[in-house]
């Protein structure tokens, strides 16, 4: 990044006064939160910005990624002021998009499993966590797979089983679900975009 004589100057002179400031008690914490959304901003300006459209419903508003030149990481999501639906503004889900990236720190990264009447977490493997949904599925679709109703109809169906969506998954993918589901014979099936 290139800097300016006058722009020298100034981070100086502003480096010099926050100094002199600090020693004397005043806050700080006002300009430190303004330096750091002007390091955002530079960040955003330096970055490659990438434009995509939010997945969360049908309306499809235009989103911007910034991604840094460097990690590749996404580091600020925001709308899309020149998107014709949604001109630059979000809603919630569209606003907390950032927080499925990969930089939202509390993002589960490993399967935990608790057992039964245990009081305590246990880190698993992906493979042994497939495969163990897998068995109790094919095990709750033996026992309780009903192939015929009361009156003798044909029904076909697992009554013991239900599923329910999520808010954080887009038309197709709730598309998708319910095709599953429906192939392994559910019937209660829901969404939280019901509740």
């Amino acid at each position: 990044m290139e800097i300016t004589r006058r722009g020298f100057l100034t981070l100086s002179g502003a480096l010099g006064s926050g100094v002199a400031l600090s020693s004397l008690g005043v806050d700080l914490g006002p300009a430190k939160a303004y330096a750091a959304e002007i390091n955002k901003m530079q960040r955003v300006m330096a970055a490659r910005q990438v434009t995509t459209v939010c997945c969360y419903c049908s309306v499809g508003c235009g989103l911007i990624c910034s991604v840094d030149r460097n990690t590749g990481k996404i580091f600020n999501i925001e709308g899309d002021p020149e998107h014709p639906i949604n001109e630059g503004s979000l809603c919630a889900k569209g606003a907390g998009f950032f927080d499925l990236t990969e930089a939202n720190k509390y993002r589960l990264r490993k399967v935990l499993y608790r057992a039964p009447m245990s009081d305590r977490w246990e880190e698993k493997n992906w493979d042994w966590a497939l495969e163990r949904i897998a068995r109790l599925v094919k095990d709750t679709r033996d026992k309780g797979f009903v192939t015929r109703n009361a009156k003798g109809e044909l029904v076909n169906r697992c009554e013991t089983i239900g599923h329910l969506g999520s808010s954080n998954v887009d038309n197709e993918e709730c598309w998708l679900m319910s095709v599953a589901c429906r192939s392994m014979g559910l019937v209660y099936i829901d969404h939280q975009a019901r509740v």
